[in-house]
Protein backbone atom coordinates (compact mmCIF):
# COMPACT_ATOMS: atom_id res chain seq x y z
CA UNK A 1 0.00 0.00 0.00
CA UNK A 2 2.85 2.40 0.83
CA UNK A 3 4.38 1.81 -2.60
CA UNK A 4 1.02 2.35 -4.31
CA UNK A 5 0.41 5.57 -2.37
CA UNK A 6 3.93 6.84 -3.07
CA UNK A 7 3.63 6.13 -6.79
CA UNK A 8 0.23 7.86 -7.00
CA UNK A 9 1.57 10.89 -5.19
CA UNK A 10 4.55 11.05 -7.53
CA UNK A 11 2.26 10.81 -10.56
CA UNK A 12 0.22 13.76 -9.28
CA UNK A 13 3.34 15.88 -8.75
CA UNK A 14 4.76 14.99 -12.15
CA UNK A 15 1.68 16.12 -14.10
CA UNK A 16 2.48 19.75 -13.31
CA UNK A 17 6.01 19.34 -14.69
CA UNK A 18 4.99 17.54 -17.91
CA UNK A 19 2.68 20.41 -18.88
CA UNK A 20 5.60 22.85 -18.98
CA UNK A 21 8.24 20.65 -20.60
CA UNK A 22 7.45 21.30 -24.28
CA UNK A 23 7.53 25.09 -23.93
CA UNK A 24 10.98 24.99 -22.31
CA UNK A 25 12.59 23.29 -25.31
CA UNK A 26 12.56 26.50 -27.35
CA UNK A 27 12.90 29.19 -24.66
CA UNK A 28 15.93 31.07 -23.33
CA UNK A 29 15.06 29.60 -19.97
CA UNK A 30 15.71 25.89 -19.85
CA UNK A 31 15.39 23.05 -17.38
CA UNK A 32 17.76 21.36 -15.02
CA UNK A 33 15.64 18.44 -13.94
CA UNK A 34 12.41 20.00 -12.70
CA UNK A 35 14.04 23.40 -12.05
CA UNK A 36 13.89 26.29 -14.49
CA UNK A 37 17.33 27.82 -14.93
CA UNK A 38 19.17 30.02 -17.42
CA UNK A 39 20.96 28.34 -20.31
CA UNK A 40 24.35 29.37 -18.92
CA UNK A 41 23.48 28.01 -15.49
CA UNK A 42 22.37 24.66 -16.91
CA UNK A 43 25.73 24.07 -18.59
CA UNK A 44 27.51 24.65 -15.30
CA UNK A 45 25.11 22.50 -13.31
CA UNK A 46 25.32 19.56 -15.73
CA UNK A 47 29.09 19.87 -15.69
CA UNK A 48 29.06 19.69 -11.90
CA UNK A 49 26.89 16.56 -12.02
CA UNK A 50 29.32 14.68 -14.24
CA UNK A 51 32.35 15.92 -12.31
CA UNK A 52 30.72 14.43 -9.25
CA UNK A 53 29.68 11.05 -10.71
CA UNK A 54 32.66 10.29 -12.99
CA UNK A 55 34.53 8.05 -10.53
CA UNK A 56 31.46 5.90 -9.75
CA UNK A 57 29.83 6.08 -13.19
CA UNK A 58 30.25 2.43 -14.21
CA UNK A 59 29.25 1.03 -10.84
CA UNK A 60 26.15 3.20 -10.63
CA UNK A 61 25.09 2.26 -14.17
CA UNK A 62 25.32 -1.41 -13.22
CA UNK A 63 23.38 -0.91 -9.99
CA UNK A 64 20.64 1.30 -11.47
CA UNK A 65 20.00 -0.89 -14.52
CA UNK A 66 20.85 -4.28 -13.05
CA UNK A 67 23.58 -4.50 -15.67
CA UNK A 68 21.10 -4.06 -18.53
CA UNK A 69 22.87 -0.94 -19.82
CA UNK A 70 25.52 -3.26 -21.24
CA UNK A 71 22.93 -5.10 -23.34
CA UNK A 72 21.37 -1.80 -24.43
CA UNK A 73 24.73 -0.54 -25.68
CA UNK A 74 25.37 -3.85 -27.45
CA UNK A 75 22.04 -3.40 -29.22
CA UNK A 76 22.95 0.16 -30.20
CA UNK A 77 26.20 -0.98 -31.81
CA UNK A 78 24.52 -3.88 -33.59
CA UNK A 79 22.16 -1.40 -35.28
CA UNK A 80 25.12 0.74 -36.38
CA UNK A 81 26.70 -2.04 -38.48
CA UNK A 82 30.32 -0.87 -38.00
CA UNK A 83 32.85 -1.66 -40.71
CA UNK A 84 36.66 -1.43 -41.10
CA UNK A 85 37.84 1.93 -42.36
CA UNK A 86 34.82 3.83 -41.07
CA UNK A 87 35.04 7.28 -39.52
CA UNK A 88 32.76 7.34 -36.52
CA UNK A 89 31.84 9.98 -33.94
CA UNK A 90 30.61 8.96 -30.50
CA UNK A 91 29.31 12.04 -28.67
CA UNK A 92 28.97 12.28 -24.88
CA UNK A 93 30.99 9.07 -24.90
CA UNK A 94 33.76 10.00 -22.48
CA UNK A 95 33.78 6.66 -20.65
CA UNK A 96 34.56 4.85 -23.91
CA UNK A 97 31.81 2.31 -23.31
CA UNK A 98 30.24 2.64 -26.77
CA UNK A 99 33.49 3.34 -28.63
CA UNK A 100 35.17 0.20 -27.26
CA UNK A 101 32.21 -1.88 -28.43
CA UNK A 102 32.38 -0.35 -31.91
CA UNK A 103 36.11 -1.05 -32.10
CA UNK A 104 35.59 -4.67 -31.01
CA UNK A 105 32.91 -5.12 -33.67
CA UNK A 106 35.15 -3.68 -36.39
CA UNK A 107 38.01 -5.96 -35.36
CA UNK A 108 35.61 -8.92 -35.49
CA UNK A 109 34.46 -7.98 -39.01
CA UNK A 110 38.06 -7.61 -40.18
CA UNK A 111 39.03 -10.96 -38.66
CA UNK A 112 36.12 -12.71 -40.39
CA UNK A 113 37.06 -11.07 -43.69
CA UNK A 114 40.65 -12.24 -43.40
CA UNK A 115 39.54 -15.78 -42.69
CA UNK A 116 37.49 -15.60 -45.87
CA UNK A 117 40.46 -14.36 -47.87
CA UNK A 118 39.15 -10.79 -48.07
CA UNK A 119 41.40 -8.10 -46.61
CA UNK A 120 41.17 -5.15 -48.94
CA UNK A 121 40.24 -2.59 -46.28
CA UNK A 122 42.66 0.20 -47.09
CA UNK A 123 40.97 3.02 -45.20
CA UNK A 124 42.13 3.65 -41.64
CA UNK A 125 39.46 3.27 -38.97
CA UNK A 126 38.95 6.30 -36.73
CA UNK A 127 36.56 6.41 -33.78
CA UNK A 128 36.34 9.88 -32.27
CA UNK A 129 35.21 9.95 -28.64
CA UNK A 130 33.84 13.42 -27.96
CA UNK A 131 32.79 14.66 -24.53
CA UNK A 132 32.43 18.13 -23.03
CA UNK A 133 33.61 16.93 -19.62
CA UNK A 134 37.38 16.34 -19.21
CA UNK A 135 36.85 14.18 -16.12
CA UNK A 136 34.71 11.75 -18.10
CA UNK A 137 37.33 11.65 -20.87
CA UNK A 138 40.08 10.98 -18.32
CA UNK A 139 37.99 8.15 -16.89
CA UNK A 140 37.59 6.69 -20.39
CA UNK A 141 41.32 6.95 -21.10
CA UNK A 142 42.04 5.14 -17.84
CA UNK A 143 39.65 2.37 -18.87
CA UNK A 144 41.39 2.15 -22.25
CA UNK A 145 44.70 1.58 -20.47
CA UNK A 146 43.13 -1.10 -18.27
CA UNK A 147 41.79 -2.86 -21.37
CA UNK A 148 45.12 -2.72 -23.18
CA UNK A 149 43.96 -0.08 -25.67
CA UNK A 150 46.31 2.75 -24.70
CA UNK A 151 48.27 2.35 -27.96
CA UNK A 152 45.16 1.90 -30.11
CA UNK A 153 45.52 4.42 -32.96
CA UNK A 154 41.87 4.08 -34.01
CA UNK A 155 40.63 5.79 -30.83
CA UNK A 156 40.80 9.59 -30.76
CA UNK A 157 39.76 11.45 -27.60
CA UNK A 158 38.30 14.93 -28.13
CA UNK A 159 37.01 17.46 -25.61
CA UNK A 160 34.11 19.20 -27.33
CA UNK A 161 30.54 20.45 -27.19
CA UNK A 162 27.82 18.42 -28.94
CA UNK A 163 26.11 21.69 -29.95
CA UNK A 164 29.21 23.10 -31.70
CA UNK A 165 31.28 20.20 -33.02
CA UNK A 166 34.81 20.81 -34.29
CA UNK A 167 34.53 18.28 -37.11
CA UNK A 168 34.16 19.04 -40.80
CA UNK A 169 30.85 18.67 -42.61
CA UNK A 170 30.20 15.36 -44.40
CA UNK A 171 33.13 13.69 -42.63
CA UNK A 172 31.59 10.85 -40.59
CA UNK A 173 30.11 7.49 -41.56
CA UNK A 174 28.36 7.11 -38.22
CA UNK A 175 27.25 9.11 -35.19
CA UNK A 176 26.19 7.73 -31.81
CA UNK A 177 25.12 9.39 -28.60
CA UNK A 178 24.19 7.28 -25.57
CA UNK A 179 22.57 8.71 -22.46
CA UNK A 180 23.80 12.18 -23.32
CA UNK A 181 21.33 14.16 -25.39
CA UNK A 182 18.88 14.83 -22.57
CA UNK A 183 21.66 16.73 -20.74
CA UNK A 184 22.26 19.32 -23.45
CA UNK A 185 20.77 22.81 -23.49
CA UNK A 186 19.49 22.77 -27.10
CA UNK A 187 18.50 19.37 -28.45
CA UNK A 188 17.85 20.87 -31.89
CA UNK A 189 21.44 22.14 -32.12
CA UNK A 190 22.83 18.70 -31.30
CA UNK A 191 20.69 17.07 -33.99
CA UNK A 192 21.67 19.75 -36.51
CA UNK A 193 25.37 19.21 -35.81
CA UNK A 194 24.94 15.43 -36.10
CA UNK A 195 23.32 15.92 -39.51
CA UNK A 196 26.06 18.33 -40.61
CA UNK A 197 29.03 16.08 -39.83
CA UNK A 198 27.54 12.89 -41.29
CA UNK A 199 28.25 11.88 -44.88
CA UNK A 200 25.38 11.08 -47.23
CA UNK A 201 24.26 7.61 -46.19
CA UNK A 202 25.71 8.07 -42.71
CA UNK A 203 23.78 6.63 -39.77
CA UNK A 204 22.57 8.47 -36.66
CA UNK A 205 21.82 6.44 -33.53
CA UNK A 206 20.70 7.71 -30.13
CA UNK A 207 20.29 5.54 -27.02
CA UNK A 208 18.40 7.37 -24.29
CA UNK A 209 16.30 6.76 -21.22
CA UNK A 210 12.75 7.41 -22.30
CA UNK A 211 9.07 7.12 -21.36
CA UNK A 212 7.04 4.17 -20.08
CA UNK A 213 3.36 4.21 -21.06
CA UNK A 214 1.92 1.01 -19.57
CA UNK A 215 0.11 2.34 -16.45
CA UNK A 216 1.06 -0.29 -13.87
CA UNK A 217 4.66 -0.53 -15.06
CA UNK A 218 4.85 3.28 -15.08
CA UNK A 219 3.81 3.45 -11.42
CA UNK A 220 6.48 0.94 -10.46
CA UNK A 221 9.08 2.68 -12.63
CA UNK A 222 8.28 6.11 -11.15
CA UNK A 223 8.56 4.76 -7.63
CA UNK A 224 11.90 3.09 -8.42
CA UNK A 225 13.18 6.22 -10.18
CA UNK A 226 12.31 8.79 -7.55
CA UNK A 227 12.72 6.75 -4.38
CA UNK A 228 15.31 4.05 -5.06
CA UNK A 229 17.79 5.57 -7.53
CA UNK A 230 18.60 8.72 -5.49
CA UNK A 231 18.97 6.54 -2.41
CA UNK A 232 21.44 4.28 -4.24
CA UNK A 233 23.31 7.39 -5.40
CA UNK A 234 23.58 8.65 -1.84
CA UNK A 235 24.70 5.28 -0.46
CA UNK A 236 27.22 4.35 -3.18
CA UNK A 237 28.44 7.68 -4.52
CA UNK A 238 27.57 9.99 -1.63
CA UNK A 239 25.59 12.12 -4.08
CA UNK A 240 21.80 11.99 -3.91
CA UNK A 241 21.28 15.28 -5.76
CA UNK A 242 23.02 14.24 -8.98
CA UNK A 243 20.88 11.13 -9.27
CA UNK A 244 17.75 13.10 -8.42
CA UNK A 245 18.62 15.29 -11.41
CA UNK A 246 19.11 12.14 -13.51
CA UNK A 247 15.57 10.87 -12.96
CA UNK A 248 14.04 14.34 -13.33
CA UNK A 249 15.90 14.92 -16.62
CA UNK A 250 14.41 11.72 -18.03
CA UNK A 251 10.89 12.98 -17.36
CA UNK A 252 11.65 16.32 -19.01
CA UNK A 253 13.03 14.68 -22.15
CA UNK A 254 10.61 14.47 -25.15
CA UNK A 255 8.75 11.19 -25.52
CA UNK A 256 9.65 8.73 -28.26
CA UNK A 257 7.32 10.11 -30.96
CA UNK A 258 8.16 13.74 -30.25
CA UNK A 259 11.88 13.06 -30.37
CA UNK A 260 11.46 11.12 -33.64
CA UNK A 261 9.72 14.16 -35.15
CA UNK A 262 12.56 16.41 -33.99
CA UNK A 263 15.06 14.13 -35.74
CA UNK A 264 13.00 14.16 -38.95
CA UNK A 265 12.62 17.95 -38.79
CA UNK A 266 16.43 18.21 -38.82
CA UNK A 267 16.46 16.59 -42.27
CA UNK A 268 17.13 12.96 -41.43
CA UNK A 269 15.36 10.20 -43.32
CA UNK A 270 14.16 6.72 -42.31
CA UNK A 271 13.61 7.80 -38.71
CA UNK A 272 12.70 4.86 -36.48
CA UNK A 273 12.84 3.93 -32.83
CA UNK A 274 12.92 0.73 -30.84
CA UNK A 275 11.69 0.57 -27.24
CA UNK A 276 13.59 -1.63 -24.81
CA UNK A 277 12.20 -2.78 -21.45
CA UNK A 278 8.81 -1.27 -22.17
CA UNK A 279 10.18 2.16 -23.04
CA UNK A 280 12.57 2.56 -20.13
CA UNK A 281 15.09 3.18 -22.90
CA UNK A 282 14.68 3.79 -26.62
CA UNK A 283 17.06 3.62 -29.56
CA UNK A 284 16.28 6.17 -32.28
CA UNK A 285 17.92 5.66 -35.65
CA UNK A 286 18.02 7.68 -38.86
CA UNK A 287 19.99 8.16 -42.08
CA UNK A 288 21.29 11.29 -43.79
CA UNK A 289 20.55 11.36 -47.51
Amino acid sequence: MAMKYGAARLASNLRHHYARSASLLHSHATSFGFKEVSEEEKSKLVGNVFNSVASSYDLMNDLMSGGLHRLWKDRLVSKLHPFPGMKHLDVAGGTGDVAFRILDKIKSVRHSARQGGLDNFNEETKIYICDINPNMLNFGKKRAIEQGLCEEQSLVWVEGDAETLKFQADSMDGYTIAFGIRNVTHIENVLSEAHRVLKRGGRFLCLELSHVEQPLFKQIYDYYSFKVIPAIGEFVAGDKESYQYLVESIRRFPNQDTFARMIADTGFQKVEYENLVGGVVAIHSAVKW
